[in-house]
């Protein structure tokens, strides 16, 4: 029987078969990966196993169309795809496995995540991009469902904007002609979340070249379809996003994941349409089984019936590819079993290969650990508390370094009234491990190279004669004119950003001037206008995504925290999206619009940088600064400014406002007061109504709440105060405990301190709607004044009389 044709190509049936072959060893090295990675898990060498078993085909055949530029935005079933396009080798799965440390051994997160999380380098050793259009890319997964679909969005229109926006037509390192494929995966029980909702509507709207294959096992964890989807067929359901004579929409392909010659003619049919006319596709590969479970933490015979577990044995990919090939007279039965029997001999040497390159590590370390207490132990009054810990940890054949740390330093307590070199010794390399090690786990969640965002200098604004008092809203919107200008791949999106110029007009007749592409709305989705941003600033694009109300943050506080914020720490330092969230909040009334989620932020973004301008010229300066690094931040406007009448400062395109950095705006005696944003025009009211009972306080902006006060200059203003005051709008013990938390644990303004440190906050609900409301719910400039007043009564009761 002649074979099937399975490519388009016009090659040889000798090189047609090699491919086939090809790929039935690379689904059995996969396959036996994932049985040997669950013993490996369940005898303790690891914490935990999520694997691709039951995947295999699809991905190969997703692999045959994967171009060089293509990107990946995928979960953690992926292996098998990642093996295919030679990102992935045994002894990389197995590292993952262990956790090593080392981002050679374990190049997808360097043990910082689980296995499974795929990552390709987008960046060189100093932090520059590579040329992404010479590798085949894969964005850093992350373990949330659906959440890699938002940023899938973005990394495929970014093909979009290169292909029809001029200003890039020369970003040959990102793209050629925007020809690149997205092609996201996901489970189908994970269609169920809203995220993959909003990015296949929002994908279908803007016609982006991107490929979602759904794997369908018809199962979620434990949970069956029928708990899941609606008539339990995501394909089904979304037969209403098919494009037709009359509309945009998707080319949906039905496929069953075991047929291997349906699923080649599947990707190549969704490939053409994606790369040559931008069109999306949905891929639902239907009849795929999990052989092994959901993960190494339970047994899928625990959910499944006898009838489905025997389904699954039947239909299980690998075997049907065997019969297929077997079938088509492309192999025997023995050439199959000589390459399954390589295969099994391939991983195991690969999993020995792994685990000896992580131990030794840890053993030669374990080593010098055990040299020097026994150094110690020679000498030590207290040999008898040390030898116990020594010999604990010697016995440790499969040491990690918890165990090292355990014994080096229960060994201080038992000298610290000795004094000898040896001690000394200890000690200093205790320290330096630390150090060392700490690293190994915590470096790089922030730009670590010379082209930091807190390397770039302030440049103050100037003012002459000429200088015009104009609406804030005016500044702005003039500096985004020349950032427009003068920086091609910026682009900036949000609801109400095009056609009007966002709500407050700081966008004002900038769409017409550059055009809908760069200047653009989007519809009510803010899950996927941050995606959008995190996915094009991946390839090189300078997104500012407009989210319109800093409450509205909310809605995509989970692309952020885990996968924006996460992005260059996760992957150590291989990846970054430099993406500028711009938003607006503070001071109005009312529950909504008027909430300061300060706090929140601050707790669930570590890793981007969250600046709190006081004004539309400061706001103007960081936007600059920002766009002179490469890191991903959130700008909070203060929403009751944009009318705000400020000087137009005459070098506004050079201006640059520091990161990390606050500025005293007013110096004073009595009292330090530190706040941001909105919240500082009532302090400074307050503060020239406390000159006239004799009190004259420092006010200090604190302009950046992450980083916060890298020169610690508040500490310098408490020193000659003796007292400080932290006043904002957020809910008591938000930002304000935070700034506490920095100034007391960082800065050590205790020893300075004359009277207790006290902060200044708003009421622990959303703020009631009117003017009252505003007034009762918020500090007000009388409440700041008496709390100023009440501290320097305790102070000095004579000069400061009870007020009431």
């Amino acid at each position: 029987m002649q074979p099937e044709i399975v490519s388009s190509s016009n090659i040889s049936f000798e090189e047609y078969r090699n491919q086939i072959l090809k790929d039935y060893k690379i689904a059995t090295i996969s396959r036996e990966c994932s049985l040997l990675g669950r013993r490996e898990v369940l005898t303790g060498k690891s914490k935990f196993g999520i694997f691709g078993g039951g995947k295999e085909l699809p991905q190969l055949a997703m692999a045959r169309v994967f171009r060089n530029g293509d990107f990946r935005s995928g979960y953690y079933r992926d292996q098998t795809f990642m093996m295919a396009i030679d990102q992935y080798t045994i002894e990389q799965f197995f590292a993952g496995l262990y956790a090593h440390t080392d981002i050679n051994k374990e190049p997808f997160a360097a043990g910082r995540q689980m296995g499974g999380h795929f990552a390709t380098h987008s960046l060189n050793e100093d932090g520059s991009w590579k040329n992404l259009t010479q590798q085949k890319n894969s964005s850093s997964d992350i373990s949330p469902t659906a959440g890699q679909m938002p940023r899938l969005l973005g990394l495929a229109q970014a093909s979009k904007v290169f292909r029809n926006e001029k200003s890039v037509s020369d970003f040959s390192d990102f793209s050629v002609n925007g020809n690149e494929v997205a092609w996201g995966t996901i489970g189908n029980a994970s269609t169920s979340e809203g995220l993959f909702w909003e990015t296949v509507n929002a994908g279908g709207v803007l016609q982006v070249p991107m490929v979602i294959s759904i794997w369908d096992d018809e199962y979620g964890i434990s949970v069956h379809a029928k708990h899941q989807t609606t008539k339990e067929n995501i394909s089904l359901i979304l037969e209403g996003f098919r494009r037709d004579e009359n509309h945009e929409g998707y080319e949906i392909i039905k496929v069953n994941g075991w047929d291997y010659a349906a699923l080649m003619d599947a990707y190549e049919t969704a490939e053409e349409l994606a790369r040559e006319k931008h069109i999306p596709v949905i891929i639902h590969v239907k009849e795929l089984t999990q052989p092994q479970g959901h993960s190494t933490s339970g047994s899928h015979e625990r959910y499944k019936s006898e009838e489905r577990l025997n389904w699954e044995r039947e239909h299980d990919c690998n075997k049907k590819f065997k019969e297929w090939i077997i079938d088509h007279n492309i192999a025997t039965t023995e050439e199959l079993l000589d390459i399954e029997k390589e295969a099994k001999k391939a991983v195991r040497k690969g999993k020995n290969t792994a685990w000896n390159a992580y131990l030794s590590e840890i053993k030669n370390e374990q080593t010098e650990a055990i040299t020097l207490l026994k150094a110690v132990e020679g000498i030590s009054k207290n040999k008898n508390f040390i030898s116990p810990l020594i010999s604990v940890l010697e016995s440790k054949e499969e040491p990690i370094r918890k165990d090292i740390l355990e014994a080096t330093r229960k060994t201080l307590r038992y000298i610290t009234k000795e004094s000898f070199i040896e001690k000394t010794n200890l000690q200093n390399w205790i320290n330096s491990y630390i150090k060392t090690t700490q690293g190994k786990y915590s470096d790089h969640l922030y730009n670590d190279y010379d082209s930091k965002v807190i390397n770039i200098n302030e440049v103050k604004p100037e003012y002459n004669e000429n200088s015009e008092l104009v609406d804030g809203r005016i500044i702005i919107r003039d500096n985004f004119d020349n950032i427009f200008d003068r920086v091609p791949e910026t682009l900036i999106f949000g609801e109400d950003s095009g056609k009007i110029g966002d709500v407050n007009q700081g966008l004002e007749g900038l769409q017409e001037k550059f055009g809908e592409i760069r200047i653009s709305d989007t519809g009510i989705r803010e899950a996927t206008i941050i995606g959008q941003g995190i996915g094009m600033a991946m390839r090189g694009l300078r997104p500012i995504a407009e989210i319109q109300y800093l409450d509205y943050i909310l809605y995509c506080i989970q692309g952020l925290s885990d996968d924006l914020a996460t992005l260059r720490y996760r992957t150590f330092a291989k990846q970054k999206a430099p993406l500028i969230v711009r938003t607006r909040g503070h001071r109005l009334e009312g529950i909504w619009h008027s909430g300061s989620q300060m706090g929140g932020l601050i707790h669930l973004l570590r890793g981007i940088h969250l600046l709190v301008p006081r004004n539309m010229t400061k706001a103007a300066g960081f936007y600059n600064t920002l766009l002179d690094s490469d890191e991903p931040a959130i700008v909070v406007e203060c929403l009751n400014g944009y009318r705000l009448k400020e000087k137009m400062p005459a070098n506004l395109p050079e201006t640059r406002t520091p990161i990390g950095i606050v500025e005293t705006i007013k110096e004073g005696t009595d009292i330090t007061l530190v706040s941001y944003g909105s919240t500082l025009r009532l302090v400074e009211q307050a503060s020239k109504e406390l000159l006239a009972v004799g009190i004259n306080a420092e006010i200090i902006d604190v302009q950046s709440l992450l980083p916060f006060d890298l020169n610690h200059d508040i500490v310098k203003s408490v020193a000659k105060t003796n007292r400080i005051l932290v006043i904002d709008e957020d809910v008591p013990g938000g930002a304000t405990g935070y700034i506490l938390h920095k100034l007391i644990d960082e800065q050590n303004i205790y020893q300075y301190l004359d009277s207790k440190p006290q902060t200044l906050s708003a009421q622990p609900h959303r703020p009631a709607f009117g003017t009252d409301g505003d007034y009762f719910s918020k500090p007000s400039v009388e409440d700041i004044f008496e709390k100023i007043y009440d501290i320097m009564h305790e102070a000095n009761p004579e000069n400061y009389p009870k007020l009431r």
